[in-house]
């Protein structure tokens, strides 16, 4: 689950980068799922992080 954590940050973070970009562009669709990528992905990352800590706990 930690690695797992990690990669969904860094999607997180990408799709932030993303919609910066997008609303340079002025691409509306784009905007969309970068916004929707951003929300589920940095909330399952701050969700796991408030309910198992960093780095997880074991039992």
């Amino acid at each position: 689950m930690n690695l797992l954590m990690v990669i969904f940050a860094l999607i997180a973070i990408l799709s932030v980068v993303s919609v910066f970009r997008s609303i340079k562009e002025k691409n509306i669709l784009s905007l969309i799922f970068g916004v929707a990528a951003a929300a589920i992905f940095g909330w399952f990352v701050i969700m796991t992080v408030l309910n198992q800590g960093y780095p997880p706990k074991l039992h």
